[in-house]
């Protein structure tokens, strides 16, 4: 098994207990130890719970992200993540900066992206991606 990246809407389900997504959670610390999310995932979960006033939830997220590695950008991600922007708009195939931000986050760290949104992660050549809810 790979190092991974750990999306958005695949933390969404563990915070929902989803069966699947848990035991691919627990094979994985069995050898990591830790998730990785990047700081556009940690955004993203924030700002949705925010959103929905879910106090408890955001308490219970805040808590599982401390015990997880978050990913920072950095120039070079960035820069890569431009690079795969720009392309997919050449070809009409655009997908949200914010997915690009975490693709490029997991190219330059040598991470496998565990999404369940392959349809637009796929996309991306350079990415590896799994989907652990499945």
């Amino acid at each position: 098994m790979k190092k991974a990246l750990i999306d958005t809407d695949i933390i969404s389900y563990f915070l929902k207990d989803n069966t699947t997504v848990v035991r691919h959670v627990e094979n994985y610390l069995n050898e990591f130890e830790v998730l990785n999310i990047s700081i556009v995932t940690y955004y993203e979960i924030l700002n949705g719970l925010m959103f929905k006033d879910a106090k408890k939830q955001l308490e219970s997220f805040k808590n599982f992200a401390k015990n997880c590695n978050i990913i920072n950008l950095s120039p070079k991600s960035v820069h890569i993540s431009a690079e795969i922007y720009s392309n997919l708009r050449r070809t009409g195939q655009v997908i949200s900066h914010t997915d690009v931000l975490i693709a490029g986050i997991a190219i330059v760290n040598d991470l496998t992206l565990i999404t369940n949104n392959i349809s637009h992660f796929s996309r991306i050549s350079e990415l590896n991606v799994d989907n652990w809810n499945k």
